[in-house]
């Protein structure tokens, strides 16, 4: 039994199947090619898309029509008078304490002063003297000038005894303007209240040593009137020329809770204060109530128009410069500006931006410390609200 022949492929069949398997390589490499030039352009897109800063922008805070400036205030007597006294001597008695209400001229206290009570009596008595003696001495040069004219003395002893009564005269004036100083002075043994008002300090009692002048201490007594209060506030150089008198304002104090009064600005010292660079504004308010108190503290809110360009921008904005503070702004084809500003006050999580930037401006918040004017950026998208988010609200 003989075996089959084998058959040898045909070279055209050879040639087609070499054929179809170049075409599948080529086929195979040629989607291989494209695959991996279409990562590299997706490569480089994302690499040129993350190398352009990411930022947000800031939200910002344009002036009102009118702004609120809070400032600590002291609150002091419209009249008060430090009393002291003018002899010497020894406290007899006193008939007002602290917190008593007391009319001008009502008596506070009495001074016992034996020693000018003996020169009040010896000045009474140098008078008399005084008195006497030139009384005696025109009598005499009367007589003498009678004398002269039927020359029974001379013209020059007549004269003398002119001149002595001229003489004693003076002194008798002396001795009155003397005893009406002594007169003067025992009134002040009394010492009473310069005006309507309250005795708000008694620094003496019975038996004191009392010690005539103001410079031997302590004041015997303060009396305030307090029918008006004057309130004394330091205003920052930067507000000073938005304050007129006629500005109305209003007060609250720590013992009035959720109470507020009226004030008015009275008068401005129109000078600054060297060591804090503010000036000292006086506003007054009524006291009818009763309500202030001499040396109280309290906080005046004033009502200042509002510049409309000064804008309000978060602390997070601000970029340290050489010569001061810079903000960092997304202009035409959002590209970066640096633009240098002025501050104003400081609210801790934002400040007031007074000059340097418009309110048209977009602002970037938290900017890279990387970034310069010229740089190109782009806005992060804005996420939506979740619904969980909106239902939480």
């Amino acid at each position: 039994m003989s075996a089959d022949p084998i058959k040898t492929p045909s070279r055209r069949l050879l040639l087609l199947a070499a054929a179809i398997a170049m075409i599948a390589a080529g086929s195979v490499a040629v989607t291989g090619i494209v695959n991996r030039a279409d990562a590299s352009r997706k490569l480089v897109q994302w690499t040129d898309q993350h190398a352009i800063p990411t930022v947000q922008l800031a939200a910002l805070d344009h002036g009102s029509g009118q702004q609120d400036l809070t400032l600590p205030g002291d609150i002091q007597p419209f009249n008060k008078a430090l009393i002291n006294a003018r002899v010497s001597g020894y406290l007899k008695s006193w008939q007002n304490d602290i917190g008593a209400h007391v009319k001008a001229g009502d008596v506070l206290a009495s001074i016992d002063t034996p020693d000018l009570d003996q020169q009040y009596s010896q000045g009474q008595a140098d008078l008399a003297t005084a008195t006497a003696n030139a009384q005696l001495a025109a009598v005499t040069a009367q007589r003498w000038t009678t004398l002269v004219k039927s020359q029974w003395v001379s013209r020059q002893a007549a004269d003398d005894k002119t001149g002595a009564a001229v003489a004693t005269n003076a002194t008798m004036q002396s001795a009155t303007a003397n005893v009406k100083r002594l007169q003067a002075m025992e009134t002040f043994k009394s010492i009473v209240a310069p005006f309507d008002g309250v005795v708000t300090e008694r620094n003496t009692d019975v038996g004191a040593l009392i010690n005539a002048g103001s410079s031997t201490g302590t004041a015997l007594f303060e009396v305030s009137d307090l029918h008006k209060v004057r309130i004394y506030v330091q205003v920052p150089q930067a507000f000073a020329g938005q304050l007129h008198p006629g500005l109305n304002a209003n007060f609250e104090m720590p013992q009035y809770p959720g109470q507020q009064f009226d004030a008015s600005v009275v008068t401005m010292s129109h000078a600054m204060i060297a060591s804090s660079r503010s000036m000292l504004v006086e506003l007054q308010a009524d006291n009818t109530e009763g309500k202030y108190f001499a040396g109280a503290y309290c906080q005046v809110h004033f009502q200042l128009p509002s510049d409309p360009n000064v804008v309000r921008v978060p602390a997070t904005a601000l970029v340290p410069a050489n010569n001061g503070t810079d903000v960092a702004v997304m202009g035409a084809g959002n590209k970066v500006q640096l633009k240098p500003v002025q501050l104003g006050r400081d609210f801790g999580d934002s400040v007031e931006v007074v000059a340097g930037l418009s309110t048209t401006d977009r602002v970037i918040d938290s900017p890279p410390e990387t970034l310069q004017t010229g740089d190109q950026v782009q806005l992060a998208a804005t996420q939506p609200p979740s619904s969980q988010h909106v239902a939480a609200r």
